[in-house]
């Protein structure tokens, strides 16, 4: 799950980057409102968490403004003005779900996995390929009824694979989608991941699903 968190007080915002990103949740922050929209272009994200005081817009006019422009991506709005008028102007403004601040955080996880689950772009549908399955909400992976251990970013990159599958996976694709904005890493560890991934699905079976396209990235090919 790719998350766009929208919050000006870089104390709080931290505090949740961290905590999402433990839970295996790949998290970009935005510190304003311009920032924030866009971020929110570069990237399909799957959940925005928004805070009510944003320096240039409010959280209300920000997501207002996105859903203008047609996203439909679950916002969860985060702010300290908790009165009934407020959750109103909060909800009414296109958010799906309102979070009162202070919060404890085990509530903050429990409320973006439920806006995800509710989501309605493919997350019900196991996805497969020949006698792959991958099942996005208990995050089950299984080849010809054997259960697969992957990894966090195996997952994803799985996920991805599938979700374009025969098609080609480009390795800028597979940064944007899988590792945060603001995180440095070697470009030799998408090859890496890849590499574990392959033999984790493919060994052990005549029919080999994830191959490489010279120069071009990864393509999982649904025979």
């Amino acid at each position: 799950m790719r998350i766009l968190l929208i919050e000006d007080d870089r104390k709080i915002s931290d505090f949740i980057v961290r905590g999402l990103r433990e839970e295996q949740m790949v998290v970009d922050a935005a510190y304003d409102a311009d920032e924030g929209v866009y971020m929110a272009g570069l990237h399909p994200y799957d959940l925005f968490i928004v805070d009510w005081m944003l320096p240039g817009k409010s959280g209300p006019e920000l997501i207002r403004s996105l859903r203008a422009q047609g996203t439909v991506t679950p916002m969860l709005m985060l702010t300290a003005r908790d009165s009934i008028d407020d959750r109103v102007t909060g909800l009414e403004s296109g958010a799906d779900d309102y979070l009162g601040k202070p919060f404890a955080f085990v509530e903050l996880v429990a409320r973006v996995r439920a806006l995800h689950r509710r989501n309605a772009y493919e997350q019900k549908n196991l996805l497969h390929a020949a006698d792959l399955t991958l099942d996005p909400l208990r995050r089950e992976v299984k080849r010809a009824g054997k259960t697969i251990e992957l990894t966090a970013r195996e997952f994803a990159l799985l996920e991805l694979l599938l979700r374009h599958k025969n098609r080609v996976v480009t390795h800028t694709m597979i940064a944007e989608s899988i590792w945060n904005a603001q995180e440095q890493f070697d470009s030799n560890v998408i090859s890496v991941t890849l590499y574990h991934l392959r033999k984790k699905i493919d060994d052990g079976f005549d029919v080999k699903l994830i191959s490489t396209v010279r120069g071009s990235g990864y393509r999982l090919e649904a025979r």
